[in-house]
């Protein structure tokens, strides 16, 4: 009996396909993570650039561009979903999507819990002669997200993931095979459009600071056209994608897991 459940364990250990989900979820659980402790950071992107200051002008708003940091890693998320979507299903990005919300939230809850321990005296003023006169609100600072804005992020992921695999798949239907940028860009156009709302709603509408309505809809705005622009910018990255994924498995058996993954959306 012990043999047996060995066998059977080494064996789904050995499958490709197997290997590659877990791979995926790694890569994908990763990012998203690193994004939500990131994204504590904003910075201005033309300085970054070395370009001059664009003026924007939106609701009767004006600024330069300034992004957390985290968009750096969201558009890789989005292509993750994308490649994740072709190949394993509504089911798979489902189940992801619900592990990188309970490790996010695990990840806040030690984040706090880390922040409440007492400091040792002497590491609050080890970083004076690097600028940072105390280490502990630094840290504090950096590691402690005020709830709305977690909470604001956490919805908007989930939302936004849930509402990409559905649109993801209705364009799958009615394009097949064909066609993989116009399902990718399509189901991002749409579930951004949705994220990048949500998070600044709850976050800074709802949450302590109360931005008023036109502010917020100029920020959400210039947000979407950023994470737009970079999904269609990283485009290539999902045909690359495919083509190891198809090198991986080899070309039948990708082609069948595509297959799977279609069918298994149509059922949703």
């Amino acid at each position: 009996m012990t043999d047996a459940r060995h066998g059977s364990t080494a064996a789904v250990i050995a499958s490709r396909p197997a290997r590659l989900f877990i791979l995926l979820t790694g890569l994908f659980v990763t990012n998203a993570l690193i994004a939500e402790f990131v994204g504590v950071k904003i910075f201005a992107l033309e300085d970054t650039l070395g370009l001059a200051p664009f003026d924007w002008r939106l609701f009767g708003q004006s600024g330069s561009l300034s992004f957390t940091a985290g968009v750096m890693l969201w558009p890789i998320v989005f292509i993750m979903t994308d490649v994740i979507n072709e190949h394993f299903g509504v089911r798979g990005v489902r189940l992801i999507s619900w592990l990188a919300v309970g490790f996010i939230a695990y990840a806040f809850l030690f984040a706090y819990l880390a922040i409440e321990l007492a400091p040792a005296a002497w590491w609050v003023g080890v970083g004076v002669e690097r600028g940072v006169p105390d280490m502990q609100a630094a840290f504090a600072s950096v590691f402690g997200q005020g709830l709305w804005t977690i909470g604001g992020s956490i919805t908007a992921f989930l939302v936004g993931q849930l509402i990409d695999v559905a649109v993801f798949h209705r364009i799958r239907r009615a394009t097949g095979e064909r066609l993989v940028w116009l399902r990718a860009t399509g189901s991002t156009a749409v579930s951004q459009l949705i994220d990048s709302f949500i998070v600044l709603y709850i976050a800074f509408v709802l949450g302590p600071q109360h931005w008023p309505i036109p502010l917020f809809l100029a920020v959400g705005t210039v947000n979407y056209l950023y994470k737009m622009s970079m999904a269609i910018a990283l485009i290539p990255l999902l045909y690359l994608g495919r083509r190891l994924i198809r090198a991986y498995l080899g070309a039948p058996a990708a082609a069948q897991l595509r297959a799977a993954a279609s069918a298994n959306g149509s059922g949703a």
